[in-house]
């Protein structure tokens, strides 16, 4: 029977910086400089999503479809993050104003590149379609809307939402109570 994930032989000739037990990483995903890139474990990465730069993923993670990962300056995910299908993290960005050139074909003088690391901290969720901007922080337990667009630190156990994304009110904390036990019962 063919699966759609690559199997435990095909994940280590890939040559992660670092890739943990029981990953499940779609066939169809586009992996580049996996070199750079730290998988811990239960980690589950669908169809057509895009890793690309220096990317560091916790444990029990879930990356859903079609999402897609730039992580130039770096992209830190925490254990039991999940983001939905659609998402777009770019810890860089290019100098729109027009005083410097735009795209990776053009030479980095012509170019003005800037960013900064993202940080989804424990318990992250981002909402499908949702657009994540470079030097942002999503606090532990913070969760964005879907089609939601962060461009600033999201405050721990909040809920976001819009364009730009704003507060709109207090995220339970039972998911610390269910971690818990998750783990007690590992």
């Amino acid at each position: 029977m063919k699966t759609s994930f690559f199997t435990q032989q095909e994940l280590k000739k890939i040559e992660f910086k670092h890739i943990g037990n029981n990953c499940l990483i779609s066939n169809r995903a586009s992996l580049y400089s996996p070199e750079k890139i730290e998988i811990g474990d239960n980690v589950r990465i669908d169809d057509y999503c895009i890793l690309s730069g220096s990317i560091r993923i916790g444990s029990y993670v879930h990356i859903s479809a079609y999402t897609a990962l730039y992580g130039k300056y770096g992209i830190i995910i925490e254990d039991f993050v999940t983001i939905s299908a659609r998402v777009l993290l770019f810890s860089q960005n290019d100098d729109y104003s027009g005083r410097f050139m735009t795209n990776p074909m053009i030479p980095s003088n012509y170019t003005k590149v800037e960013g900064g690391e993202i940080i989804l901290m424990k318990h992250s969720i981002v909402g499908a379609g949702s657009i994540i901007l470079p030097k942002v922080t999503f606090h532990e337990g913070s969760c964005l809307g879907a089609m939601s667009l962060a461009k600033n630190d999201l405050q721990e156990w909040k809920i976001y939402a819009g364009i730009p994304a704003k507060y709109l009110r207090d995220r339970y904390r039972a998911i610390q109570i269910h971690e818990q036990n998750f783990i007690n019962n590992l």
